[in-house]
């Protein structure tokens, strides 16, 4: 076995929204829309967006993009005000930080947590 030069990169943001705008949260269409935005900011080729409303008024939303790099999952809590928010992908040509930036502005939390993981890894190539 021997090391290669090949690498598959990683970048996964997420973020918990606490306080988030009510009428953004329980958007379904919103959401949508900001997801498919969110996939052009950050430089990500949309497949497929998928969305459901759970519980009625004080329920909450949940959108999954399946982009060619991964994916964008957005989850709403109304009645709690809260709302977390995945934004992964794979390769070098995109940016995920623009797209969850962009859906952390549209559901205006008075405060967030934004984390970062660099799920990155070496490629190792067998010989035999």
């Amino acid at each position: 076995m021997r090391e290669g030069n090949d690498f598959v990169v990683g970048k996964h943001y997420y973020a918990n929204l606490y306080d988030v705008d009510l009428s953004a949260a329980a958007n379904e269409e919103g959401l949508r829309k900001v997801v498919v935005e969110a996939a052009k900011a950050s430089n990500m080729k949309l497949v497929e967006v998928k969305s459901w409303r759970f519980g009625g008024r004080k329920g909450g939303v949940s959108v999954i993009a399946l982009v060619e790099e991964s994916h964008i999952a957005i989850h709403t809590w109304v009645e709690y005000e809260y709302a977390t928010v995945d934004v992964y992908t794979c390769g070098n040509q995109s940016d995920p930080l623009k797209g969850i930036e962009l859906i952390i502005e549209y559901m205006k939390p008075r405060r967030y947590k934004l984390a970062y993981a660099d799920r990155s890894q070496r490629v190792e190539e067998q010989s035999q």
